[in-house]
Protein backbone atom coordinates (compact mmCIF):
# COMPACT_ATOMS: atom_id res chain seq x y z
CA UNK A 1 0.00 0.00 0.00
CA UNK A 2 1.06 3.57 -0.84
CA UNK A 3 0.20 5.85 1.76
CA UNK A 4 -0.56 8.94 0.73
CA UNK A 5 0.42 11.71 3.51
CA UNK A 6 -2.43 14.41 2.91
CA UNK A 7 -5.00 12.20 3.55
CA UNK A 8 -6.81 11.00 6.90
CA UNK A 9 -9.78 8.27 7.59
CA UNK A 10 -12.76 8.46 9.80
CA UNK A 11 -14.88 5.25 10.73
CA UNK A 12 -17.96 7.71 11.14
CA UNK A 13 -20.92 6.42 13.20
CA UNK A 14 -23.80 8.93 13.98
CA UNK A 15 -23.94 12.51 15.14
CA UNK A 16 -22.11 15.95 14.54
CA UNK A 17 -18.20 14.53 15.66
CA UNK A 18 -17.20 12.78 12.34
CA UNK A 19 -18.39 16.50 10.61
CA UNK A 20 -17.40 18.78 12.87
CA UNK A 21 -13.90 16.82 12.38
CA UNK A 22 -14.40 16.40 8.50
CA UNK A 23 -14.53 20.42 8.55
CA UNK A 24 -11.24 20.80 11.27
CA UNK A 25 -9.19 18.32 9.19
CA UNK A 26 -9.53 19.86 5.95
CA UNK A 27 -8.84 23.67 7.66
CA UNK A 28 -6.00 21.60 8.51
CA UNK A 29 -4.80 20.68 4.45
CA UNK A 30 -5.87 17.27 5.45
CA UNK A 31 -8.13 15.24 2.41
CA UNK A 32 -11.01 12.92 4.52
CA UNK A 33 -11.90 9.50 3.44
CA UNK A 34 -14.42 8.35 5.19
CA UNK A 35 -15.94 5.20 6.10
CA UNK A 36 -19.70 6.04 6.91
CA UNK A 37 -22.36 3.31 8.84
CA UNK A 38 -25.82 2.53 7.21
CA UNK A 39 -28.30 3.70 9.50
CA UNK A 40 -26.19 5.46 11.74
CA UNK A 41 -23.95 7.96 9.56
CA UNK A 42 -25.89 10.94 8.15
CA UNK A 43 -25.64 11.76 4.64
CA UNK A 44 -24.24 15.03 5.20
CA UNK A 45 -20.94 13.59 7.12
CA UNK A 46 -20.45 11.44 3.42
CA UNK A 47 -20.74 14.94 1.73
CA UNK A 48 -18.54 17.10 3.09
CA UNK A 49 -15.91 14.15 2.97
CA UNK A 50 -13.34 14.15 0.15
CA UNK A 51 -14.65 10.55 -0.74
CA UNK A 52 -16.62 8.39 1.13
CA UNK A 53 -17.41 4.30 1.42
CA UNK A 54 -20.50 3.36 2.85
CA UNK A 55 -20.36 -0.15 4.78
CA UNK A 56 -22.42 -2.41 7.59
CA UNK A 57 -21.61 -2.85 10.60
CA UNK A 58 -19.06 -5.87 10.86
CA UNK A 59 -17.50 -5.37 7.29
CA UNK A 60 -14.14 -5.06 8.63
CA UNK A 61 -12.46 -6.44 5.20
CA UNK A 62 -14.35 -3.63 3.24
CA UNK A 63 -12.81 -0.98 5.27
CA UNK A 64 -9.77 -2.39 5.26
CA UNK A 65 -9.42 -2.61 1.75
CA UNK A 66 -10.84 0.11 0.42
CA UNK A 67 -8.81 2.29 3.00
CA UNK A 68 -5.84 0.87 1.29
CA UNK A 69 -7.33 1.64 -2.23
CA UNK A 70 -7.37 5.07 -0.68
CA UNK A 71 -3.99 5.40 0.29
CA UNK A 72 -5.43 5.70 4.07
CA UNK A 73 -2.30 5.26 6.41
CA UNK A 74 -4.07 6.70 9.64
CA UNK A 75 -7.56 7.24 10.32
CA UNK A 76 -9.93 7.64 13.82
CA UNK A 77 -12.71 6.61 14.89
CA UNK A 78 -15.84 9.50 15.57
CA UNK A 79 -19.24 9.38 16.14
CA UNK A 80 -21.52 7.02 18.05
CA UNK A 81 -22.91 3.34 17.17
CA UNK A 82 -25.84 2.59 18.58
CA UNK A 83 -24.85 -0.15 20.79
CA UNK A 84 -28.37 -2.64 20.98
CA UNK A 85 -27.27 -3.31 17.46
CA UNK A 86 -24.88 -5.56 17.98
CA UNK A 87 -27.38 -8.19 19.13
CA UNK A 88 -29.50 -7.97 15.39
CA UNK A 89 -27.77 -5.71 12.55
CA UNK A 90 -23.99 -6.98 12.73
CA UNK A 91 -23.62 -8.40 9.15
CA UNK A 92 -19.65 -8.87 9.05
CA UNK A 93 -17.85 -10.21 6.31
CA UNK A 94 -14.95 -12.64 6.49
CA UNK A 95 -12.30 -10.67 8.28
CA UNK A 96 -15.11 -9.33 10.44
CA UNK A 97 -16.69 -12.49 11.38
CA UNK A 98 -12.86 -14.30 12.27
CA UNK A 99 -12.00 -10.51 14.39
CA UNK A 100 -15.49 -11.58 16.52
CA UNK A 101 -15.46 -14.71 17.11
CA UNK A 102 -11.83 -14.02 19.05
CA UNK A 103 -13.10 -11.38 21.93
CA UNK A 104 -14.09 -13.18 24.62
CA UNK A 105 -16.46 -9.70 26.20
CA UNK A 106 -18.21 -8.13 23.65
CA UNK A 107 -18.04 -5.18 25.44
CA UNK A 108 -17.28 -1.64 24.18
CA UNK A 109 -13.33 -1.25 24.90
CA UNK A 110 -12.71 -5.26 23.99
CA UNK A 111 -14.59 -4.52 20.70
CA UNK A 112 -13.23 -1.18 19.51
CA UNK A 113 -9.49 -1.89 20.61
CA UNK A 114 -9.62 -5.44 18.52
CA UNK A 115 -10.40 -3.33 15.75
CA UNK A 116 -7.99 -0.92 16.27
CA UNK A 117 -5.62 -3.60 16.71
CA UNK A 118 -6.43 -5.46 12.97
CA UNK A 119 -6.18 -1.68 11.47
CA UNK A 120 -2.84 -1.06 12.63
CA UNK A 121 -2.02 -4.85 11.96
CA UNK A 122 -2.91 -4.02 8.01
CA UNK A 123 -0.81 -0.54 8.43
CA UNK A 124 -3.54 1.44 9.48
CA UNK A 125 -2.54 3.67 12.47
CA UNK A 126 -5.76 4.81 14.64
CA UNK A 127 -5.09 8.39 16.15
CA UNK A 128 -6.88 10.13 18.96
CA UNK A 129 -10.56 11.14 18.75
CA UNK A 130 -9.38 14.67 19.49
CA UNK A 131 -6.88 15.60 17.54
CA UNK A 132 -8.10 18.64 15.57
CA UNK A 133 -10.89 19.43 18.28
CA UNK A 134 -9.60 19.68 21.54
CA UNK A 135 -11.69 23.14 21.82
CA UNK A 136 -14.23 20.57 22.30
CA UNK A 137 -13.39 18.81 26.07
CA UNK A 138 -15.17 19.62 28.83
CA UNK A 139 -14.04 22.93 30.76
CA UNK A 140 -13.61 22.73 34.40
CA UNK A 141 -15.51 24.82 36.56
CA UNK A 142 -19.67 25.96 37.03
CA UNK A 143 -20.81 26.40 33.38
CA UNK A 144 -24.25 28.11 34.57
CA UNK A 145 -25.16 30.76 37.10
CA UNK A 146 -26.86 28.46 39.32
CA UNK A 147 -23.98 27.02 41.79
CA UNK A 148 -24.69 23.37 43.12
CA UNK A 149 -25.62 23.40 47.11
CA UNK A 150 -24.13 21.33 49.97
CA UNK A 151 -26.77 18.41 49.10
CA UNK A 152 -25.62 18.04 45.19
CA UNK A 153 -22.26 18.25 45.77
CA UNK A 154 -22.69 15.64 48.13
CA UNK A 155 -24.09 13.30 45.59
CA UNK A 156 -21.66 14.36 43.12
CA UNK A 157 -19.12 12.86 44.90
CA UNK A 158 -20.78 9.70 46.40
CA UNK A 159 -22.08 9.83 42.12
CA UNK A 160 -18.08 9.99 41.01
CA UNK A 161 -17.01 6.65 42.66
CA UNK A 162 -19.77 4.60 41.47
CA UNK A 163 -19.21 6.01 38.36
CA UNK A 164 -15.66 5.46 38.06
CA UNK A 165 -16.36 1.68 39.31
CA UNK A 166 -18.87 0.98 36.74
CA UNK A 167 -15.96 2.54 33.95
CA UNK A 168 -14.05 0.36 35.46
CA UNK A 169 -15.86 -3.08 34.99
CA UNK A 170 -16.36 -1.52 31.12
CA UNK A 171 -20.33 -0.93 32.00
CA UNK A 172 -20.99 2.68 31.27
CA UNK A 173 -19.71 5.84 32.12
CA UNK A 174 -22.21 7.51 33.78
CA UNK A 175 -24.59 7.19 37.01
CA UNK A 176 -27.74 9.09 37.98
CA UNK A 177 -28.02 9.35 41.89
CA UNK A 178 -30.42 11.35 44.24
CA UNK A 179 -29.73 11.90 47.98
CA UNK A 180 -26.70 9.53 47.80
CA UNK A 181 -28.17 6.62 46.56
CA UNK A 182 -28.02 5.63 42.95
CA UNK A 183 -31.11 5.06 41.19
CA UNK A 184 -29.19 4.20 37.93
CA UNK A 185 -26.33 2.77 36.00
CA UNK A 186 -25.49 3.56 32.15
CA UNK A 187 -25.21 -0.12 30.57
CA UNK A 188 -25.66 -0.37 26.78
CA UNK A 189 -29.03 1.38 26.14
CA UNK A 190 -26.44 4.70 26.60
CA UNK A 191 -26.78 7.92 28.82
CA UNK A 192 -30.13 9.47 27.44
CA UNK A 193 -31.70 6.07 28.64
CA UNK A 194 -30.43 5.85 31.99
CA UNK A 195 -31.15 9.46 32.45
CA UNK A 196 -35.02 8.82 32.03
CA UNK A 197 -34.89 5.83 34.15
CA UNK A 198 -33.39 6.42 36.61
CA UNK A 199 -35.31 10.32 36.68
CA UNK A 200 -37.94 8.34 36.74
CA UNK A 201 -37.44 6.63 39.74
CA UNK A 202 -35.86 9.78 41.61
CA UNK A 203 -38.72 11.38 40.92
CA UNK A 204 -36.66 14.67 40.86
CA UNK A 205 -33.93 16.23 41.63
CA UNK A 206 -31.55 13.65 40.15
CA UNK A 207 -28.47 14.22 39.58
CA UNK A 208 -25.96 12.71 36.46
CA UNK A 209 -22.45 12.13 37.21
CA UNK A 210 -20.74 11.25 33.58
CA UNK A 211 -16.74 10.32 33.88
CA UNK A 212 -14.26 8.56 31.84
CA UNK A 213 -13.15 4.71 32.08
CA UNK A 214 -10.16 4.46 34.22
CA UNK A 215 -7.39 4.06 31.53
CA UNK A 216 -9.33 5.81 29.29
CA UNK A 217 -8.56 5.54 25.36
CA UNK A 218 -8.76 8.97 24.08
CA UNK A 219 -8.86 6.59 20.21
CA UNK A 220 -12.42 6.22 21.11
CA UNK A 221 -15.47 5.96 23.14
CA UNK A 222 -14.67 10.08 24.93
CA UNK A 223 -18.01 10.30 27.34
CA UNK A 224 -19.87 12.90 25.13
CA UNK A 225 -22.91 15.28 26.22
CA UNK A 226 -24.60 18.15 24.42
CA UNK A 227 -28.25 19.69 24.28
CA UNK A 228 -30.07 16.49 24.14
CA UNK A 229 -28.24 15.60 27.39
CA UNK A 230 -29.88 19.08 29.36
CA UNK A 231 -33.09 17.70 27.70
CA UNK A 232 -33.21 14.30 28.99
CA UNK A 233 -32.56 15.65 32.63
CA UNK A 234 -35.39 18.18 32.26
CA UNK A 235 -38.10 15.91 31.21
CA UNK A 236 -37.38 13.71 34.59
CA UNK A 237 -37.09 17.23 36.79
CA UNK A 238 -33.65 16.60 36.88
CA UNK A 239 -30.99 19.15 38.80
CA UNK A 240 -27.03 18.51 38.23
CA UNK A 241 -25.30 17.45 35.48
CA UNK A 242 -21.23 17.14 36.48
CA UNK A 243 -18.96 15.70 33.83
CA UNK A 244 -15.20 14.68 33.98
CA UNK A 245 -13.56 18.09 32.74
CA UNK A 246 -10.92 17.51 30.10
CA UNK A 247 -11.93 13.65 29.43
CA UNK A 248 -15.30 13.85 27.87
CA UNK A 249 -16.71 16.20 24.97
CA UNK A 250 -19.15 19.34 25.05
CA UNK A 251 -21.05 19.40 21.89
CA UNK A 252 -22.76 22.80 21.23
CA UNK A 253 -21.67 24.56 24.79
CA UNK A 254 -23.29 27.79 24.61
CA UNK A 255 -27.08 26.02 23.36
CA UNK A 256 -26.76 23.59 26.17
CA UNK A 257 -25.86 26.07 29.08
CA UNK A 258 -28.58 28.28 27.71
CA UNK A 259 -30.67 25.60 28.35
CA UNK A 260 -29.69 24.51 31.07
CA UNK A 261 -30.19 28.22 32.47
CA UNK A 262 -33.86 27.93 31.39
CA UNK A 263 -34.46 24.57 32.85
CA UNK A 264 -32.81 25.32 36.52
CA UNK A 265 -30.03 22.69 35.44
CA UNK A 266 -26.79 23.02 37.05
CA UNK A 267 -23.38 22.06 34.86
CA UNK A 268 -20.41 21.20 36.69
CA UNK A 269 -16.61 20.55 34.91
CA UNK A 270 -15.34 18.24 37.62
CA UNK A 271 -11.74 17.10 37.52
CA UNK A 272 -9.87 14.63 40.67
CA UNK A 273 -7.05 15.76 42.27
CA UNK A 274 -4.23 13.19 43.24
CA UNK A 275 -5.47 12.73 46.42
CA UNK A 276 -8.93 11.92 45.30
CA UNK A 277 -10.29 15.87 45.79
CA UNK A 278 -13.00 16.71 43.58
CA UNK A 279 -12.58 20.17 41.86
CA UNK A 280 -15.14 22.17 40.00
Amino acid sequence: MTVDSAKIGVIAGGGQFPLLFIKAAQRAGRKVMVIAHKGETDESVTQAADDACWVKLGQLGKVISWFKKQGVGETVFLGTITKTKIFRDVLPDLKGLSLWNKIDAKQDDAILRAVAGALENEGISVRESTMYLQHLLFPQGVLTRKKPSKVQRQDVEFGWQHARAIGRLDIGQCVVVRDCTVVAVEAIEGTDAAIKRGGKLAKEKAVVVKVKKPGQDFRFDLPATGVKTIESLQAVSGSVLAVEAGQALIFDKEEMVEAAEKAGIIIIGVTEAEDGTLLY
